[in-house]
């Protein structure tokens, strides 16, 4: 009975869509020219991320654990939220840029490395309100690390490209720490 009810319904829908006559577009081919893409620009952006985890002052916060997260070696299940200055120098009073908005998360139970998710919000003059999305793997201990650019928005409409982080500073007791970025993007 019940099956004889599905297929009754299945066969009244389509019925129904043939009826109608009409298609539904899901999507539509655009030209280039409607999308103003063009030419486009790949720009070298340099800045230092502050991330300060500690302090009346902290702008980077745990939000969630895990139940073995305070007896795993790599803490693994912690999750931060954070919403960090970007500058052009290293000092936190130089020049700011934006922040960097987003959270990591402990995520390898056998080594030291993050799941980020970040957007660089600009506010510099030439790039104020403009994005740029970042989403990778932080293996922090690496000297070097690379994540993919995968979005932005405003001057950086389309944006791809990649993030390169090198930790210069890291305090071993606050693990304040400060992290300078090359992202070279197109867009």
């Amino acid at each position: 009975m019940a099956n004889n009810l599905i297929s009754a319904t299945f066969a009244l829908v389509l019925f129904s869509l043939l009826l109608a006559g009409k298609s539904q577009n899901f999507s539509t081919s655009l030209p280039r020219s409607a999308l103003r893409l063009g030419r486009q620009n790949l720009t070298h952006l340099h800045f230092f991320f502050h991330d300060v985890v500690s302090g009346p002052n902290a702008t980077a916060m745990r939000v969630a654990t895990s139940r073995i997260t305070n007896t795993s070696a790599t803490g693994f299940g912690a999750v931060v939220m954070m919403d960090n200055l970007l500058t052009v120098g290293r000092e936190p009073n130089s020049t700011r840029v934006g922040r960097a908005q987003g959270m990591y998360a402990s995520a390898d139970l056998n080594d030291m490395s993050f799941m980020m998710v970040q957007n660089y919000v600009f506010d510099e003059e030439r790039y104020n309100g403009s994005t740029l999305s970042i989403l990778g793997r932080n293996p922090i201990m690496s000297p070097v690390r690379e994540f993919p650019v995968v979005g932005g928005s405003g001057v950086f409409r389309f944006a791809r490209g990649y993030a390169e982080a090198r930790t210069i500073y890291l305090n071993e007791t606050s693990q304040d720490a400060i992290v300078e970025y090359d992202v070279y993007v197109l867009h």
